[in-house]
């Protein structure tokens, strides 16, 4: 009896272990196949999500680096199973066909924390008195910014493919800027390396910028630089149900406000495929209450700029934020074990 006592306890011990042990790794035994952006401001936090994920159960390959258009493209044919670089409205015109049938957006990385716009040196702008784009037809202006004597203004742009390229060149044509301003579209991360080091040299630039991102770390506005206006607020087609959010208030280091900043206010959202969140319910939760301080991935990509951007550098600020933050990231872990029960 004592023998058959002591087995019941063992194999109730054994059972009621395994199920509570279950809810833990509720990913086990699933591949994830994740794509993150082109632009490295964004893999701070994808490796957050995939480092969630992973101490969910879910063994997660490596991340697919996907242009924006080949991204939504992809996740809708279920080729990736998610991407946490999505920029609403911006992105909006990727997304086209069956898109918005295969899959679905979930929480917020950052609510309206998308912001972009553009910049100039504080110093050239009180000189000049420079409040919008519209003063870059002002010969004084664009020699402030002609760096090569081609007679046109140099603006720090965006490389071809990306978003922003599209939206600064459209802003150049109904501004009617075209034969005044010429947008350097060389690599991002290395043409703002230049301004940043002219700038600190004292030289004057004007440039383009979104957040999160470290420009806006480095080169403080308010202090080092100011965001313009737009002439005025024109949408795009996909823009016009969010002209509201085009003209932000009390922005800090703007010319003015409101700032017509030209641009919606983006959330960054992460997209997944829907048969895969479906099948996926601790995975799904993970995507809906992860969110970052806008402050902490600047400060991160901060840390990219200075050097810091292999991936063993990103798993170390990884395992930073997680161990600075350790009850927010639990509270996310067991808000998504609960999901799967």
């Amino acid at each position: 009896m004592v023998k058959r006592l002591t087995l019941l306890v063992i194999v109730i011990f054994f059972c009621s272990t395994q199920a509570f042990a279950a809810p833990q790794l509720p990913g086990k035994g699933v591949v994830v196949k994740p794509a993150r952006a082109t632009w490295n401001t964004g893999f701070f936090h994808a490796a957050l999500v995939e480092r969630g994920l992973e101490e969910l159960g879910y063994t997660v390959k490596k991340a697919k680096d996907l242009p924006n258009a080949l991204a939504y493209k992809s996740i809708a044919m279920g080729d990736v199973d998610y991407w946490p670089n999505t920029w609403l409205p911006n992105h909006k015109s990727y997304m086209g066909g069956d898109f918005f049938d295969k899959t679905s957006f979930y929480g917020y990385v950052v609510k309206a924390g998308g912001l972009q716009g553009y910049l100039v040196s504080k110093i050239s702008a009180e000189k000049l008195n420079i409040t919008s784009l519209d003063d870059f037809k002002r010969p004084e202006v664009i020699a402030e910014f002609d760096r090569n004597g081609d007679g046109k203004a140099d603006l720090t742009a965006c490389p071809p493919g990306w978003g922003c390229e599209r939206d600064i060149d459209r802003h150049l044509k109904i501004y009617g800027l075209k034969k005044y301003v010429k947008p350097i579209k060389a690599a991002y991360e290395a043409s703002m390396a230049a301004a940043y080091a002219a700038q600190q040299a004292g030289e004057p630039i004007f440039f383009y910028t979104w957040t999160p991102n470290w420009t806006v770390f480095k080169l403080k506005p308010g202090e080092d630089v100011v965001w313009i206006n737009v002439p005025e607020i024109i949408p795009s087609e996909e823009e016009k149900d969010f002209v509201d959010i085009m003209t932000v208030e009390n922005l800090c280091g703007a010319v003015s406000s409101p700032l017509k900043m030209g641009f919606a206010a983006s959330d960054i959202r992460i997209v997944a495929n829907k048969a895969f969140a479906e099948k996926n319910p601790a995975a799904r939760r993970f995507f809906e209450v992860f969110k970052m301080p806008l402050e902490d991935i600047n400060k991160q990509n901060s840390l990219l700029n200075s050097g810091e951007k292999s991936n063993k550098d990103i798993q170390r600020h990884v395992n930073e934020w997680i161990a600075e933050n350790k009850a927010t990231w639990n509270g996310w872990l067991e808000e998504a074990r609960k999901a799967a029960e």
